[in-house]
């Protein structure tokens, strides 16, 4: 699934065609994806000025304005393309069965969401609602904010019982991160998966040099992630086609069996079922 920096690349991809454009046009090609769209849902896209767009969490925001957001999904396998130039015949067709949702804007540019397995979603939320909005609600600070630092997710931490990556994983405690990114967070920072998040708080409450540890590498993995595109693995893409790189820098994300690429530590990367998902560390040098 497409994580913060996947989506954050997907974000300035549209950036320059959606932003201060009219959607002239909605095409709704199913009656829903992951959820119904609701009954109004063109009604209320058609005709509409895209104020702005942006990036919570995992999900990509466009303001209407009519005062109006639509929230966006991606799911497991959605992806947008802006343009209507075929790159073949098959891939073509292939991709015309799954193209969901086409915006048509004015200047002749059009958005085209695809999503093989329907995963994704799109809901559209009055502005003045969305702090009630159950999808929005509750989210934790954003990773790359101003509002993230170490005594913030020490103090989202303390008395947790539950293991670090479970606690990086929860979208209460940090915003966006997921599965592989808190892998490859936890092995930048040199901490265990199965630490407990309460060691990142003292007893006082006040962060640990753990918890320092983390926010820093949480900073610079996701920086560096954005800076190459994200990461591309199955479906994911940017909206001009182009594909990201971070993958490559995997240090221990689908890496078992491995060598451990920590300076001077001579383990290797094994593979555990943590909370019913793959978690990958280095035992020897992550305590």
């Amino acid at each position: 699934m497409p994580e913060l920096p996947e989506v954050e690349t997907v974000c300035r991809g549209l950036q320059p065609v959606m932003e201060g454009a009219r959607i002239t046009r909605v095409e709704l090609r199913r009656a829903g994806l992951r959820f119904l769209f609701q009954p109004d849902f063109a009604a209320r896209l058609t005709g509409q000025r895209i104020v702005g767009l942006s990036r919570r969490a995992k999900f990509l925001m466009a303001d209407l304005a009519s005062g109006d957001v639509l929230i966006m999904h991606l799911g497991m396998s959605g992806s947008f393309r802006v343009g209507t130039i075929p790159v073949g015949a098959f891939h073509r067709n292939v991709e015309r069965v799954n193209d969901h949702v086409v915006l048509r804007l004015g200047g002749g540019k059009i958005v085209t969401y695809n999503d093989p397995r329907r995963f994704g979603f799109m809901k559209i939320v009055a502005r003045s609602a969305l702090d009630d909005e159950p999808l929005l609600k509750g989210l934790g600070p954003e990773p790359l904010g101003n509002a993230f630092d170490a005594a913030t997710l020490a103090k989202a931490c303390a008395g947790k019982t539950a293991s670090l990556k479970a606690a990086l994983l929860d979208q209460h405690v940090v915003a966006g991160l997921g599965n592989i990114y808190a892998a490859e967070t936890l092995h930048r920072a040199r901490l265990s998966p199965k630490r407990r998040a309460s060691t990142l708080a003292s007893r006082s409450g006040a962060p640990t040099d753990r918890a320092r540890q983390l926010v820093a590498a949480i900073r610079a993995v996701l920086t560096e992630a954005i800076a190459v595109g994200g990461a591309t693995l199955r479906n994911c893409r940017h909206p001009d086609g182009k594909l990201g790189y971070f993958q490559h820098s995997f240090e221990v994300y689908n890496h078992e069996g491995q060598p451990c690429t920590t300076p001077g530590c001579d383990g290797v990367v094994r593979r555990f079922v943590q909370n019913g998902r793959a978690t990958f560390w280095c035992p020897k040098c992550q305590k």
